[in-house]
């Protein structure tokens, strides 16, 4: 077996979360991945606690498996030694704010003169053009203005403060990685590299899909609790007596009626296909009631062996040591340096090739101590 990515060789400009997670990604599959960081500014992921073989355990996992070069892109020798070295690689990733990486003069069509084989993509909150461009953001920022948050939480309790970052990843590292394997494709027919602009609000916003179809399509306006997916039907959370919760999402008719029966719910057969709010709220009244009678361990005995689409919400770590996790080895023991006989646990990559494998081979290292 191989990796996948073997022989992609990727130049890594990017700091904190959006950037680095793409390039884990590529460097997981077997791309060669050179992170330059500066030597006086480090990335603040390094400084986020906790720590674990001292240094933060953030870094240590999103920097697997990939080179640190300590540069200072101020330096106008360093600049010219990356231009020289362009020609070497494949794929320039980056996340400064829109000009900054022009007025260093390694921007795409300063580097792609060079080597026009080029893929070179910027990630940023809101994209190269239009007037939000230079735009300060987070993550929260960029799940308000796509309508995320506006579509999510409770009507009187408003958005929710989300576990992970969904902007910052989903909108912007696996478009990333999707639009320059997109871009590696297509260069084998036309021999030309391209340049890739990754906003992390467009890329989010997408992720609204159904509702944003009928919201465009369908001309129907969307709120917290008013659709069949975000509240406003019985798919939703329910608190046990010990007030942990249960996850129900039972919609289609065989899960639907399975669970009326198991818990002895008739009106959630009568009604629970209903599109009509008012039935929906008697539904999610009953269930609330059901659930509320028992313990969360009591109802995952019940449910262990039934297909009805129930299940438990589990804390993180329970999750981690989870029998799906387990099976499905979430987790992978990364040495602590190359050859190193010492381990740290990391999240293991989630894609699962027939033929192909990732590769883990040592955690993310010490500032400028990688090879260039």
């Amino acid at each position: 077996m191989t990796t996948a990515l073997k022989g992609l060789k990727v130049l890594d400009f990017s700091t904190l979360l959006p950037g680095p997670f793409a390039t884990l990604y590529l460097a997981d599959l077997g791309a060669e991945v050179i992170h330059i960081e500066s030597p006086t500014r480090p990335d603040l992921i390094r400084l986020l606690p906790p720590y674990a073989h001292g240094q933060a355990t953030a870094h240590s996992y999103l920097n697997r498996n990939k080179q640190s070069v300590a540069l200072d892109l101020k330096d106008p020798h360093n600049i010219e030694l990356i231009k020289q070295k362009i020609t070497e690689y494949d794929i320039v990733v980056e996340q400064f704010r829109p000009g900054v990486m022009q007025r260093l003069g390694l921007d795409y069509a300063t580097l792609a003169a060079l080597n026009p084989r080029l893929i070179y993509c910027s990630i940023t909150g809101y994209g190269q053009t239009g007037s939000y461009k230079d735009k300060a953001g987070h993550d929260i920022n960029y799940l308000a203005l796509a309508g995320i948050a506006g579509h999510s939480g409770r009507q009187e309790g408003g958005p929710p403060a989300l576990g992970i970052q969904v902007a910052d990843v989903a909108g912007g590292s696996l478009h990333a990685v999707i639009g320059i394997l997109a871009a590696v494709v297509e260069r084998e027919r036309s021999g030309l590299g391209q340049y890739i602009d990754i906003s992390m609000t467009d890329c989010v916003a997408t992720l609204n899909n159904m509702a944003a179809a009928a919201t465009l399509a369908g001309n129907t306006k969307q709120f917290p609790e008013q659709s069949y997916l975000n509240g406003g039907s019985f798919y939703d959370y329910y608190q046990t007596q010990d007030g942990r919760y249960l996850s129900i999402g039972s919609l289609e008719p065989q899960f639907m009626s399975g669970l009326a029966h198991i818990l002895d719910l008739p009106i959630l057969g009568e009604k629970g296909a209903s599109f009509d709010p008012v039935d929906q709220q008697v539904v999610k009244r009953a269930l609330q009631e059901k659930i509320k009678s028992k313990t969360w361990q009591e109802w995952q005995v019940i449910f262990a062996d039934q297909d009805v689409c129930v299940e438990p919400v589990l804390t993180l770590d329970e999750a981690l040591d989870s029998s799906l996790a387990h099976e499905r080895k979430w987790a992978v023991a990364v040495p602590l340096a190359p050859d190193s006989k010492q381990t740290e646990t990391q999240l293991a990559c989630p894609i699962k090739f027939s033929r192909s494998k990732a590769e883990y081979l040592y955690i993310g290292l010490h500032l400028g101590a990688g090879n260039w």
